[in-house]
């Protein structure tokens, strides 16, 4: 029996469901309070967002990869019943001093944007960022609060490095559960994992992510560091040592130019 039909099977069982209500009402109030920490109606009104500094990419817990990078990120205004697994933001990730690699996504496509034109990604990857982008909590908090059949649990108590903090499990309509942790002082997330399943082995992967050294921008309190593991092993790291929010970001910056060049989808 699955978190949710087990949750739903206690419907209707006075005794037994009290004690579930509870972590719920728990659940509640600390996504709400979190919500707060990281600016309330300032992070709600986040439209856009940009990243700069240094990125890193890892296999195998051995560097492969450096480079300058840029994220440019806004979001989209879902409409009242939004599409099952569809992603309200726009996406560039823009490589190197000149930015002159980036990789696009919209709601519905993505691309790789070379000197040579944009080659669309391959569904694979377009798939693994979808998942990512609508477990990332802070996408939640911004995006997914509202959704129906989200079901907020606080699961206790913990350390981690060194620190007290909650857990906040959020489990979805797909019972997917995003499992987070909550500085117990400042009601900033910290660490999170979710579960998925690799598209052509069907081997469940875990998924990590660890948020560090934030800082107030813009009334927003936002990580500058972000950490990425997959079954243990470091994936990505990136270091902000720029954060703007709101700065307007144009369309043109999400769109494919009309006179560049489209490859072929790869084989």
């Amino acid at each position: 029996m699955t978190r949710r039909e087990a949750f739903t099977a206690l419907i209707g069982a006075p005794a037994v469901w009290a004690q579930p209500s509870q972590k719920e009402q728990k659940g509640r109030e600390l996504f709400a309070a979190t919500l707060q920490a990281v600016g309330g109606n300032a992070f709600l009104g986040m439209q856009d967002r940009t990243e700069s500094g240094r990125a890193y990419s890892f296999y195998r817990d051995r560097l492969t990869g450096l480079a300058r990078a840029t994220i440019y990120t806004r979001y989209v205004t879902a409409p009242p019943t939004p599409e099952p697994n569809k992603i309200y933001q726009r996406e560039r990730q823009a490589f190197g001093k000149d930015k002159d690699y980036a990789v696009l996504f919209d709601e519905d496509k993505g691309y790789s944007i070379t000197f040579r034109g944009a080659a669309p990604l391959p569904d694979a990857n377009l798939t693994r960022y979808r998942e990512s982008t609508r477990r990332n909590f802070f996408y939640i908090l911004r995006q997914r609060r509202d959704e129906p059949g989200l079901i907020l649990e606080h699961q206790g108590s913990k350390i981690f490095e060194n620190a007290p903090v909650d857990v906040l499990d959020i489990t979805d309509s797909d019972n997917v559960t995003v499992s987070v942790m909550i500085h117990q002082g400042t009601k900033l997330p910290v660490r999170q994992v979710f579960y998925r399943r690799d598209p052509a082995t069907r081997d469940r992967l875990e998924e990590v992510t660890l948020f560090n050294k934030y800082r107030e921008v813009s009334g927003i309190q936002w990580p500058w560091s972000i950490t990425r593991f997959r079954n243990g092993e470091k994936i990505f790291e990136i270091f902000s040592d720029s954060v703007s929010i709101n700065s307007g970001l144009s369309d043109q910056l999400f769109t494919l130019p009309a006179n560049m060049k489209v490859l072929p989808p790869p084989k």
